[in-house]
């Protein structure tokens, strides 16, 4: 039988080729993206698998154009893929997520969706919705069929089920968000209660809203590159069925949780051997994260991409491009955190696999958008702790800082660099880089200038000791001596001469 013969003939992914666990439904999700599916629903997978949760996950699509439907079709049924480096060794493995029950369309189905609130069993929120999907909009009304924002449709589900149990404190919810936003539990929950206030609900489901419901502040961590168009034909071969909901992601996950420790308990990912934290407080985690994985691809962007070469893959892997990240990390980076050593250690060892990892390709020009205000939130605060503590600069830091302003002249060896960033952080470049030559002294001026734009940076930084001087120095190198040479310097000898 030839090959087309066979993909005429393979059915659908559903629960009658593939007779799967039914579960109660204990996990109400908002989104039904590839993050979701392949992050918190493969974690609920791992723990009815493992840890006996026994709970059932019924999504909602928080949008009008959803695929709630579409998901339906496969019964709920979806296949993840996690291909990546893991403990040094590389891993390819699919599996069939069975945790899905069924997808609602508020907007087709508002009725099935208002009914969620009558459950009794379920007991836990996790939403991503995009950082725009929390978002506060006041034309949203109690009586709207559904609300537009993700908040309202949210507030309007907790005051019916407060209306329904009576305002049973037993019938509360641990909520989730894993947006990508700083201290999204908080956020969220301050937007349900204006809800409350702008449709004038009684204060007794404000005291039920405080008392009876737990708002968590989360951080994720899992690259998922989503739907593998181009590799379908040969994974639907493997597979022997079809599959519109496939969903590629990296072996590593991280899922820090910031409440009281008895969610722990219910939600018992630690027994089913997952990355999940449920800890008091979430920020050295996210600093860590923020710090080491973000920090260092800001880091490493605009001396990869002027050494000529194209992805993070690459640049790990190159002898000297390699060196100067690990470097970054280990000498730079990890002594300005506070956490335990060990932990600071395994997560940039985590880290330096996940850059590894030869199935994604992950382009440096891809990071390189609006590296200025990245550099800003990712490794100002690392080059300012490290001075703070160690009363000195750390080089590799400050040598990124000069072969970012570089990159910022628009120019790699004569070809145009696409640079993407606001108006003004462009315009402002364009001109700096045209009044100066490749002279130490217009060096030493033009670093002058762009450390004083304090639009940029939020300080000046022309204000931190010896900064100034030595990333003009570096600048001087990189543009008269080319980067190869200036990284190559740095590494065999640090600091450059004056």
């Amino acid at each position: 039988m030839n090959q087309l013969t066979e993909a005429i003939i393979m059915q659908r992914l559903n629960r009658n080729n593939h007779p799967a666990e039914r579960y109660p439904e204990k996990v109400l999700q908002f989104g039904e993206g590839n993050f979701l599916r392949a992050f918190a629903d493969w974690q609920i997978d791992q723990m009815n698998r493992k840890a006996d949760f026994n709970g059932g996950v019924v999504i909602v699509q928080p949008l009008a154009n959803g695929m709630a439907e579409q998901l339906n079709e496969q019964d709920g049924l979806y296949t993840v893929y996690l291909e990546g480096i893991q403990n040094g060794q590389a891993l390819q493995e699919h599996q069939v997520m069975e945790c899905v029950t069924r997808g609602i369309d508020p907007y087709a189905r508002y009725e099935v969706y208002e009914e969620l609130a009558y459950q009794p069993e379920l007991r836990f929120i996790v939403s991503n919705t995009t950082e725009a999907g929390i978002a506060f909009q006041p034309e949203d009304r109690l009586e709207d069929r559904p609300q537009r924002s993700y908040p309202g449709k949210l507030t309007a589900l907790l005051y019916r089920r407060y209306l329904h149990f009576g305002g049973d404190r037993s019938k509360g919810f641990i909520i989730i968000p894993c947006e990508l936003i700083d201290r999204n539990g908080e956020v969220l929950k301050d937007i349900v209660l204006q809800y409350s206030k702008l449709w004038g609900l009684e204060s007794e489901f404000v005291s039920w809203l405080e008392e009876a419901n737990t708002f968590c502040c989360s951080l994720v961590d899992r690259i998922v590159p989503g739907y593998p168009k181009q590799r379908m034909p040969h994974i639907t071969a493997e597979l022997g069925y079809e599959d519109s909901f496939v969903v590629v992601g990296e072996p590593f996950h991280l899922w820090v949780i910031e409440g009281p420790a008895w969610i722990a308990q219910e939600f018992p990912a630690e027994a089913a051997g997952l990355q999940v934290k449920v800890v008091e407080d979430m920020a050295p985690y996210r600093t860590r994260k923020v710090r080491i994985l973000n920090g260092a691809h800001t880091a490493l962007t605009p001396v990869a991409y002027l050494y000529g070469l194209e992805t993070v893959g690459q640049a790990v892997e190159d002898e000297l491009v390699g060196s100067f990240v690990r470097e970054l990390i280990d000498e730079e980076i990890i002594p300005t955190l506070d956490l335990p050593a060990e932990e600071l250690t395994a997560f940039a060892a985590a880290v330096l696999e996940r850059f590894r990892n030869p199935y994604v390709e992950h382009y440096v020009m891809s990071i390189a958008l609006n590296s200025i205000s990245k550099f800003k939130t990712r490794d100002l605060p690392t080059l300012t702790a490290f001075v703070e503590e160690q009363g000195r600069l750390p080089e590799r830091l400050t040598f990124s800082l000069a072969a970012l302003i570089a990159f910022y002249r628009g120019e790699r060896e004569g070809e145009p660099i696409q640079l993407a960033d606001n108006s003004a952080v462009l315009d402002y470049f364009r001109q700096i880089w045209s009044q100066y030559q490749d002279t130490a002294e217009d060096m030493k001026q033009l670093v002058s200038s762009v450390f004083g734009q304090t639009s940029f940076w939020g300080m000046n930084l022309n204000e931190i000791p010896g900064l100034t001087e030595q990333t003009s120095r570096y600048l001087y190198q990189i543009r008269t001596e080319g980067i190869r040479q200036a990284l190559r310097e740095l590494m065999t000898h640090g600091t450059l001469a004056v």
